[in-house]
């Protein structure tokens, strides 16, 4: 059986870091506020000169290295993120541009904090009916760019950076088993960014309405992930005959750490099963789970065989898991 397998895995961060004691001169918050309410220590913040296609390009660098994949031998790239660069060019070909991967199809993937997963399942049926494909599939965000930093509510928890894998087809039982994709549109207004687009274009009256940046209702946002996390979760276990007692690692989308321990205590999963790493990079969207994976992978936390989840919910409403043996 032809499965998706992941050969290689690379992040970026930018290099400055926010720190809460930071935010306190910034905002009317404190650092006990920010984590206790979600695990939020600190975070990195990008500078002009760190857009998301260089988060892109040097978090692609890493994972192409480890895979020793070139980047003329890449078929596609596919870019997972919210703050490209510009609406136009994508972000993919920018990357394209820089990695020199003259052969390689290119384009963006809009799916917020669940983007990573959609770009995951979209590589894995293009390997499924083409087993020699090598896909780089990258989550990169800027989320510094769209963040209100007088909002205390919102300014705490976003990061900026990236993390790539490259993928390509092998016959046997390892590899991505199955991916849950979903969306409900229905409730895009409790979290959303309502200027920029063709409906609210920008203009002097959007910026002082400050429509550019996230505005969110945390609280239903929060009963939502929950419920849909676990949800995904339980769908892809069942669909391939496992139960959370199989799975060796799990690697939730890291949004907020009372998100993350509410799906592991309903999912029965133990706490050193979980990665976290929130509270050095806060919430990156469609970042943080292909930086949480290569980070738990470059520490050696997920060896041949062992069963991991990736598990993330973002705003759309869209959300899901994917379900990968190592």
């Amino acid at each position: 059986m032809v499965h998706t397998v992941i050969i290689g895995t690379g992040c970026h961060v930018p290099a400055r870091v926010l720190t809460n004691q930071d935010l306190e001169k910034m905002v009317d918050t404190s650092d006990e506020w920010i984590t206790t309410r979600s695990g939020i220590k600190e975070r990195r913040i990008s500078s002009k000169d760190e857009p998301c296609s260089f988060l892109a390009t040097q978090a692609a660098k890493k994972a192409l290295d480890m895979a020793q994949v070139k980047a003329a031998e890449l078929d596609m790239i596919i870019v997972c993120t919210l703050t490209p660069d510009m609406l136009m060019p994508t972000a993919a070909c920018l990357v394209q541009k820089n990695l020199g991967a003259e052969k390689a199809a290119a384009f963006d993937l809009s799916a917020a904090c669940s983007g990573f997963l959609y770009g995951l399942a979209t590589a894995d049926n293009f390997i499924r009916n083409n087993i020699s494909l090598k896909i780089l599939v990258i989550g990169a965000e800027v989320l510094s760019c769209r963040v209100n930093w007088k909002d205390r509510n919102t300014s705490v928890l976003f990061g900026d950076g990236a993390g790539a894998v490259v993928v390509t087809g092998r016959n046997g039982k390892r590899g991505i088993l199955s991916n849950h994709l979903h969306a409900d549109g229905t409730l895009w207004k409790l979290l959303h960014i309502p200027g920029g687009g063709c409906v609210s274009p920008p203009s002097r009256q959007m910026l002082d309405d400050n429509l550019q940046y996230i505005h969110m209702q945390g609280r239903d946002v929060f009963k939502l992930a929950v419920r849909a996390m676990e949800e995904s979760a339980r769908e892809a276990l069942e669909s391939n005959n496992l139960s959370p007692q199989d799975i060796d690692l799990y690697i939730p989308h890291q949004a907020n750490m009372r998100i993350i321990n509410s799906i592991a205590e309903r999912l029965q999963i133990p706490r050193e099963k979980v990665y976290v790493n929130i509270h050095k990079y806060g919430n990156t969207s469609a970042a943080t789970i292909p930086i949480a994976l290569d980070e738990a992978n470059r520490e050696g936390r997920i060896k041949e065989g062992d069963l991991v989840m990736l598990n993330a919910f973002g705003g759309g409403f869209t959300w899901g898991a994917s379900l990968i043996r190592w």
